[in-house]
């Protein structure tokens, strides 16, 4: 296991610059994982750190060394990826062993580490089965016990859950949490979904158009979104953005609807704002946003209401059953505790 860290990153294609200058610090044994949206640069950066795009300018080390010029077999790594990457002609037990059949180890090392890494991953039934006999799960294993055997410094993860259904994926996410507790070794993991950031890491590095946005804890991000980008990022539904401006000590909408401010929190009034509520941070009455509900959507466990509203739809989530209907009139009002409050100019976090 190894430290990851990466010093004023860059890369270019030609002309065009697709990341800008990252710092970044991974500790020994932690699981981090690169969120944000299509074309942010995530993937160009663990291609980075495994070897598989040059670098601009800048520095990778993996522990002590430098790995800037060294080829991914030497960088003591191991990557799994969207799409499995799996040797059709050969057996589970060949796949999984064919990088230290490379290497030169001697057949009984071999068999050794693959029946572990099979234990690990429950696939000791399917050594002598070729991927065209496993599930999509099963060869996702498959792919990760070819990165366990190697033993790596760093285990790398690119989108390896994209080409599974829903509930595969939900069990996937727990095993390689549950894999991560295990073997200790330093993880970085690249994904689009938020859902899976929020769930699998120790640490979120949010990112967008090749810089980094935000780094910290689920929940930090959660709690305390450094910017407008990361609120609407982070949070499923997202968190609700409205125009306002700060007046008589409440945030003014365009329609004269006037909103809590948080408490303590100091606003100079004519100041523009952005101001961030969570869905379940409403609640229904009060003297809140009034208007119409246009969908009602109940997903089991909690029901989603949209509002429209002054021309802006505002989303709030209900864990107890309700009944409103489309169509019927409805006010919100927000938990004046759990408001976000962003510069309207720079998008950046008040308070």
């Amino acid at each position: 296991m190894a430290e990851v860290t990466i010093r004023a990153l860059k890369k270019a294609y030609g002309a065009v610059q697709v990341v800008h200058g990252l710092d970044l610090d991974i500790a020994d044994g932690e699981f981090v994982v690169l969120v944000g949206p299509s074309g942010c640069g995530k993937s160009t950066l663990l291609r980075m750190i495994a070897g598989l795009e040059e670098i601009t300018s800048g520095d990778i080390l993996i522990g002590a060394r430098r790995v800037n010029n060294l080829p991914p077999s030497e960088r003591d790594i191991a990557m799994v990826f969207q799409n499995y990457a799996l040797y059709p002609h050969k057996t589970v037990a060949a796949n999984m062993g064919f990088a230290l059949k490379m290497r030169g180890l001697d057949k009984a090392e071999i068999d050794r580490k693959v029946k572990r890494a099979a234990e690990i991953l429950g696939l000791t039934p399917y050594l002598d089965r070729y991927p065209r006999a496993l599930s999509g799960g099963q060869r996702q294993r498959v792919a990760m016990g070819r990165a366990i055997v190697r033993d790596p410094q760093v285990f790398l993860f690119d989108e390896p859950l994209s080409n599974l259904d829903a509930k595969l994926r939900v069990q996937m996410r727990t095993e390689i949490r549950e894999l991560h507790q295990r073997l200790k070794t330093t993880t970085v993991y690249v994904t689009h979904d938020q859902i899976e950031a929020m769930t699998m890491a120790d640490k979120i590095v949010v990112m967008q158009g090749g810089r980094i946005e935000q780094v910290g804890a689920p929940l930090e991000l959660y709690d305390r979104p450094a910017n407008t980008f990361v609120a609407g990022f982070i949070g499923s539904p997202a968190m609700n953005m409205l125009p306002a401006v700060a007046r008589g000590g409440a945030a003014v909408l365009e329609d004269g609807t006037r909103l809590p401010l948080p408490p303590g929190l100091m606003v100079a009034d004519g100041r523009e704002l952005t101001y961030g509520v969570r869905p379940e941070h409403l609640v229904a009455g009060g003297q809140g946003l009034a208007g119409t509900v246009a969908v009602v959507e109940p997903t089991g466990s909690e029901t989603h209401v949209v509002l429209r509203a002054d021309g802006h739809e505002v989303v709030a989530m209900f864990r107890d059953r309700v009944t409103f209907r489309p169509g019927d009139a409805m006010t919100l009002t927000p938990d004046a505790e759990k408001v976000h409050l962003f510069d309207r100019a720079s998008g950046v976090r008040l308070g």
